[in-house]
Order: structure tokens, then C-alpha cells, then sequence
């Protein structure tokens, strides 16, 4: 299941340390009301390997494979057997099919899974239907889109699913699966919800908050599925594993499976073994981060989890993820911690290689307090030491949302005719990761109100 977080992830700094309201630009991007550039979209993918040893991968394995995001034990492993066949029913955006046509390819191709499309009239072991999102919330308020087994429809799933037989833990192995994602949302939402949702369809149920490099995280950084997913599906479906496979019995195979599919993995020194992220912990961030409480409560659960992870000698994503949630819920009463949170999280992040798209998230919070500062060339040297990782990432919303910041800054050192050509770049890719017009507009121009008021220099027609 992937998460509705009521914190945006994209949510942007306010204000600046020490700047008061009133400092802050009150104007707005104007765009005219003809049509924005076409929509831009990801048509290559580059992955990189895992960069941690076998050892660590085969006890994360172990652990997104034998329980599920509600901490229940699954006491054995399933799968599909033979090839597997997928359709798409309701009401698909036009989006859609070229992303799950590449997912498609890149399962078979990376994952070496025997995966196929068919017609939405033909029986299929994965059916993907794609419904309102009201709908969609009305039965599972705190979704953004969910997978569940023994079903073929939306209709199947409301009739049975307060009975036990949509259970995973009864699963001898995996035949009939059913996928419901929104239509009416951004094609990234779509896609997000695609690799994600078809992943654990295919793969693991669990989602583990220690993971730095894989879509099995709740804290939503990873939209797309990583080497590291693949290479834990095409585990899964390797000759050596299957249906009825023990934790135990997967622990036995498991290192020889990993020698032969990722050879690289044996030559890296495994870190000490972290301790397991714990309940209370996980608490206090999907408080921090869901639909309850008024927002001094999610800023006190975000403190308790930064607590928490400091008392457990965290130094990872968890104590990273903690800080920036609190750095997120603190921006509109206590700006300077804020400020302190997210420089925090970004060390931790920045630090790792595998963590580059978490620091860019962070950079962008910390790029709107510099372009709100007026300090431009500070903020030019955040966005564009980012770029790259978020590309590579393929998250069109956080690309676009540093592209106009970029915009803002270039203006701001005096760089206009640059600023315009990066901002319609902005544009493109905000279609394809804000959705519609309306949503596109209105981001430009929260990023414009950040850049202190200055003199018009030029006409920003765009």
C-alpha cells in the first residue's frame, strides 16, 4: 500500500530564518492563459546496483518478505508460477500506458520476470483498475492506492473485504491479484502508484523505514523502482526460491542466490547489523505524517520520533527521515528549528551514496530558505549540485519544483534570459508531475511569492 501523506513531501519552506512575513514577495508568476509547454516525461532508465553487501541484502530480504506493514508475521514465501498476465479495466489516464509498458520491459529485462500485458476483457493474474480517487479513499481513507490478493475487481474487493479471504497469511502461492490506483491524479501519482503497488503484487508485502534505495519505504523519497527492487523481485522468482519457503529455509538459500545474481555484492564489507526500527517509533512518524491530530500534536510526534531514534544510536535514514518531518511540521511557528532540522537531516543524507535523492529533497526545503534571503548565487549552487540526482531519480515534481527556484535565483543575479528558458523547462515537467494546468500554475507561483519583492527589470511573459 502506498501512503497518503497528509505532510506533502513537496511542501516548500514559507519563509526564511529571521525574515518576517510582511519581508516576503506578495506577488505572483503571471502566465498567460494560452496552453503551457507540452508535458515532458522519462523515456530512459539508468539503475545502479546496490551498493551494500550480500549479507545486508539477504537479512533485508528476509524482512520485507516474511511480514507485512502491520508487523504480522507471513510464515511462508509466495509467488506467481509460470508466466504472469496483466490487465488494466476502469477508467485509465492516457499516462498510464507508456509507463506501464517500460515497467513491464524493465521487470522482464531487470527482474528476468516472465510478465506480459493483455486486453481487459482477458483473465489476468494482475488486474490494474483504475478508479476516482474518492472512491478510492472512501473505503481506504489513508491509501493512495492499495494491491490485494484472491480479487479481479473493485466490485469483488467491496463485497468480500471485511471477510478473511482476502488475507496474505493464508496464501499457499499467488494466482489472482488486484491493483486499485487513482485516474484523476498527476500521471507521477499514476506511476508512483504503478511500481510500487505491481512490486509488492509481485514481491514483498513489507515496507522497512531503514531502506535507503528502494519504493519498500513508507517515507515515499523513492517514486520509482530501484536496482536494488529489482534485484530483490528477481530473487524472488529465482529457480532456487519458491512457494511454501519458510524465513528459515529462505535464510539457508538465499546466499548462494545472491553470489550468482549479484557477484558485486560479495566483494563489500557488510556493516554492522542496525537494530530493528521499533514500534513506538513507527508510531510517532505515521502520527507525525497522517490524518490525525491537530498539527502541535504531528510537530510532538515528530519530536518523540527524533527522540527515539537519537536514544536508539540511529544514525541513518530513520534519524534523517525524523528530522525532516520535523523540520516540515516546525516551518510555520519555529523557523530557526526548522532550519536546524533540515541542515541535520541533509548531513545524514548527503553522507551516504545511496541516500543523494533524500539530500536533493532536503535541498530543495533549504533552497527556499536562501531564495527567500535573496542570497541567489547560494541558492544556484543548492538546486544545481541537486539536478542530477533527481533526474536520475526520475521525480518530475521535485525536478520541476528546483527548476523554477533556479528560475527565481538566475533572475535574482541578473541572469533573465537564462531564468526564462528554465522556467518553461519547469514547466514541462511540471505537467507531467503536478497534473493539470491549475496545479502547474499554482506551484509557480508559490515558488515566485518565496524571492523577496524586487523592481521589474523585465517583462516575465512567458
Amino acid at each position: 500500500m502506498r501512503f497518503l501523506l497528509l505532510l506533502p513531501i513537496l511542501a516548500i519552506a514559507a519563509c526564511s530564518p529571521g525574515m518576517q512575513a510582511h519581508t516576503m514577495a506578495e506577488r505572483r508568476a503571471t502566465l498567460p492563459a494560452s496552453a503551457l509547454p507540452p508535458m515532458k516525461r522519462f523515456t530512459t532508465t539508468n539503475v545502479s546496483p546496490p551498493s551494500r553487501s550480500n549479507t545486508e541484502i539477504a537479512r533485508d530480504f528476509l524482512d520485507l518478505s516474511f511480514k507485512m506493514e502491520s508487523g504480522r508475521t507471513l510464515p511462508i514465501m509466495t509467488r506467481f508460477e509460470g508466466p504472469i498476465t496483466v490487465r488494466v479495466t476502469g477508467s485509465p489516464p492516457a499516462s498510464l500506458e507508456p509507463d506501464l509498458k517500460q515497467l513491464l520491459t524493465r521487470l522482464r529485462r531487470e527482474a528476468n520476470i516472465p510478465i506480459s500485458r493483455v486486453g481487459p476483457a482477458q483473465s489476468a493474474n494482475i488486474t490494474i483498475e483504475v478508479i476516482p480517487r474518492a472512491q478510492l479513499q472512501r473505503l481506504v481513507p489513508q491509501a493512495a492506492c492499495f494491491v490485494v490478493p484472491r480479487t479481479a475487481s473493485w466490485a469483488q474487493y467491496r463485497k468480500q473485504r471485511r471477510s478473511g479471504a482476502l488475507s496474505w497469511a493464508t496464501l499457499k502461492e499467488r494466482d489472482q491479484i488486484a491493483i486499485f490506483l487513482p485516474g484523476d491524479v498527476s500521471p507521477q501519482e499514476v506511476r508512483d502508484c504503478l511500481h510500487e503497488e505491481l512490486a509488492q503484487a509481485l514481491g514483498p508485502l513489507n515496507d522497512l523505514y531503514r531502506l535507503p534505495d528502494s519504493v519498500f519505504n513508507d517515507d515515499n523519497f523513492q517514486t520509482v523502482l530501484t536496482g536494488f527492487d529489482m534485484l530483490i523481485l528477481r530473487i524472488y522468482y529465482a529457480p532456487e526460491m519458491h512457494n511454501g519457503m519458510t524465513r528459515s529455509q529462505a535464510a539457508v538459500t538465499l546466499p548462494r542466490v545472491l553470489a550468482r545474481l549479484n557477484p558485486h555484492g560479495q566483494r563489500i564489507a557488510s556493516r554492522p547489523q542496525t537494530s530493528p526500527t521499533s514500534r513506538a517509533w513507527i508510531d510517532a512518524i505515521e502520527a507525525a505524517l497522517g490524518p490525525k491530530g491537530n498539527p502541535a500534536a504531528r510537530r510532538k510526534a515528530a519530536t518523540t520520533a527524533v527522540t527515539i531514534a537519537q536514544n536508539s544510536g540511529w544514525n541513518d535514514t530513520r534519524l534523517a527521515f525524523s528530522l525532516y518531518a520535523l523540520g516540515r511540521l516546525s516551518l510555520s511557528t519555529k523557523t530557526e528549528s526548522s532550519l536546524h532540522a533540515f541542515l541535520n537531516s541533509g548531513a545524514i543524507y548527503m553522507g551516504r551514496k545511496e541516500t543523494q535523492i533524500q539530500a536533493a529533497h532536503v535541498a530543495m526545503q533549504l533552497a527556499a530558505f536562501t531564495l527567500s534571503a535573496g542570497e541567489g548565487d547560494a541558492t544556484l549552487k543548492l538546486v544545481n549540485t541537486n539536478l542530477p540526482a533527481v533526474a536520475a531519480s526520475k521525480n518530475a515534481a521535485l525536478l520541476a519544483t528546483l527548476l523554477m527556484i533556479k528560475a527565481e535565483a538566475l533572475e535574482m543575479v541578473g541572469r533573465a534570459s537564462e531564468a526564462h528558458e528554465v522556467r518553461i523547462d519547469s514547466l514541462g515537467w511540471a505537467r507531467y508531475g503536478f497534473g493539470s494546468d491549475k496545479a502547474v500554475r499554482g506551484r509557480l507561483a508559490e515558488i515566485s511569492a518565496l524571492a523577496p519583492v524586487r523592481k521589474p527589470q523585465s517583462t516575465r511573459s512567458l
